[in-house]
């Protein structure tokens, strides 16, 4: 079969006012980026943003294998599927991040025939939003320094600074540097880190934020660090939040592109799932609402992350009410969570599958906890044996939840239509009965108990002298009702990425939490999680290359 990116380049693109006006959008509502990405005006927004009718699909998956288990190809799969069905569907899905298309996890624009297009914009800076989001996180960075070098009227603490700064590549040398040296007039010396562009909490905030006033408002909330008082800093006391949203003006606007089949697609922001909500704009899951029937999205990594913040932190911001939810599913990542190691894993193994089923039985329930009905996507690699296919339909009738093997990589829309008659099915009987999975009220212990135990299965949640000493100051800023938005790894149901299957009998032991005040959540940290990713032995960025007329090879 041919590459990604050989497939996409053979597509016969549509004019993007054609697409929009599939979904009702005049010219006059896009503002085109070319001929084939538009963002949508501010007007626009405001019109249709709260006007929801649609159906909300939520994909997930199972805990993913290292190379991850095509939860954004099915996304526009699912999506292609009901167009081929006669159904008015979008989709909205995150934008890419350089750092990870030139190291080793690739793009996020789907594969095969089932991708967005055209995918060497998507994957590589696509319309400017990761730069203007870093830009702006960058300009806070400045002023804080600047800040200090000018007398530090704020009596702010160096050693409590917790504003970073932000870079959308990997480069494990920029986690921990000291800024302001060779002397006086260059500023003044102090600790800081790096973390990726899609970790800042400005990415979070523009993903959650529903227009202008609230983008200011938010931003506004940031807390950049302490004084030696110990009472926190916010951007808004620095005064420059107005030329941070200015940097955003664009950025905040959702962006149109299409399906390699021609279908609409909401490409908007992109926050780090591990430490964020890991899911695109509300304001782009909004329009969608508004514009169509279906609504196809989806959340960073398992149900463990991305779907737990999806319902706990983007559905409250958003008042949503999601309809149903797909649990993608493969032969690779049963045999993974089995027992199998990675460079086994195209070896038939039944035995190891069946091992692996409890992490896909625990992830379905973790849907089932919140109301919402959920069906299956076994998605086929080309490494899948029938005998492994059938063992898994198999094993799904056995826990007695619906399923629908897809092919979207190979086939595009005609592979994802038994899925899309299934989740047509879920949402005409009207099943979801969604529900949080704790009350704001709770203290912030307790909200991270509830996730710990009922959503990744653990005994307790325990928390460091460190982590107490941060719900305190939590507590005493008035911060505690904030949802919670975990931090951990995504190799694993637990705290710990070496536990397969369904681990039981561990607790998850909390290090430190962060506040995202101007997000509006509090993040613990459990395990060692990085913001920065570094790059692998042999980055793809090697096999990338581009010839003299424009044409990229090696993409993927």
């Amino acid at each position: 079969m041919k590459s990604d990116v050989e497939i996409a380049q053979e597509a016969e693109l549509e004019p993007i006012s054609d697409i929009a006006e599939k979904i009702g959008l005049s010219k006059d509502d896009i503002e085109p980026r070319g001929n084939y990405e538009a963002k949508l005006s501010l007007d626009t927004i405001k019109e249709y943003k709260d006007e929801e009718h649609g159906n909300l699909i939520l994909v997930t998956t199972m805990t993913p294998t290292r190379g991850g288990e095509g939860k954004t190809t099915t996304s526009i799969g699912l999506t292609q599927a009901f167009w081929k069905m006669g159904e008015k569907a979008t989709l909205g899905i995150r934008e890419p991040s350089i750092g990870p298309t030139m190291g080793i996890k690739g793009g996020a624009a789907g594969g095969g025939y089932s991708q967005v297009l055209p995918m060497e914009d998507i994957n590589l800076h696509f319309t400017g939003d990761m730069h203007a989001i870093g830009i702006a996180h960058n300009l806070l960075s400045a002023m804080i320094n600047n800040h200090m070098h000018r007398g530090n009227d704020m009596n702010l603490d160096t050693r409590k600074i917790v504003w970073p700064r932000v870079l959308d590549m990997n480069d494990r040398s920029l986690r921990n540097i000291v800024v302001g040296l060779g002397g006086t007039s260059d500023g003044m010396p102090n600790e800081t880190s790096f973390g990726i562009t899609a970790s800042s909490e400005v990415m979070a905030i523009l993903c959650l934020a529903d227009g202008i006033e609230d983008l200011k408002e938010r931003l506004s909330d940031i807390i950049i660090g302490y004084t030696y008082d110990r009472e926190p800093v916010t951007a808004g006391e620095f005064g420059g939040v107005g030329a941070m949203a200015t940097l955003l003006k664009h950025a905040i606007k959702p962006n149109l592109v299409q399906t390699i089949e021609g279908v609409p697609a909401f490409i908007h922001g992109g926050p780090f799932a591990n430490i964020a909500h890991g899911t695109s704009s509300l304001i782009s899951t909004k329009l969608g609402l508004s514009l169509s029937d279906y609504f196809v999205t989806e959340a960073g990594f398992g149900s463990d992350l991305g779907a737990e913040k999806f319902f706990n932190i983007v559905c409250r911001e958003g008042d949503l009410e999601p309809d149903v939810a797909v649990m993608v599913a493969t032969v690779r990542a049963l045999k993974r969570q089995g027992g199998v190691s990675r460079k086994n894993l195209k070896d038939e193994d039944l035995e190891a599958m069946k091992k692996g089923l409890p992490n896909l039985d625990k992830h379905l329930k973790n849907i089932q906890m919140f109301g919402v009905p959920v069906v299956v996507a076994i998605n086929r690699f080309p490494s899948d044996t029938q005998e492994e296919i059938d063992y898994l339909k198999d094993l799904c009738e056995k826990i007695e939840v619906p399923y629908a093997v897809t092919e979207v990589y190979q086939e595009g829309g005609e592979g994802g239509i038994g899925l899309a008659e299934e989740v047509k099915k879920l949402c005409d009987e009207k099943k979801s009965n969604f529900r949080p999975l704790y009350s704001l009220k709770e203290e912030p212990e307790e909200k991270i108990r509830d996730i710990a135990t009922k959503i990744y299965g653990a005994t307790d949640a325990i928390f460091t002298p460190q982590a107490k000493k941060d719900l305190k100051r939590i507590k005493q800023n008035g911060l505690d009702e904030l949802p919670i938005c975990m931090s951990k790894t995504h190799y694993s149901l637990s705290d710990d990425r070496k536990l397969r299957g369904r681990p039981r009998g561990f607790k998850v032991k909390v290090r430190k939490i962060r506040v995202n005040s101007g997000a509006g959540f509090l993040i613990p940290m459990a395990g060692d999680i990085t913001t920065m990713p570094g790059l692998p032995s042999h980055p793809a960025a090697k096999d990338i290359d581009i010839d003299e007329d424009g044409k990229i090879s090696g993409l993927f």
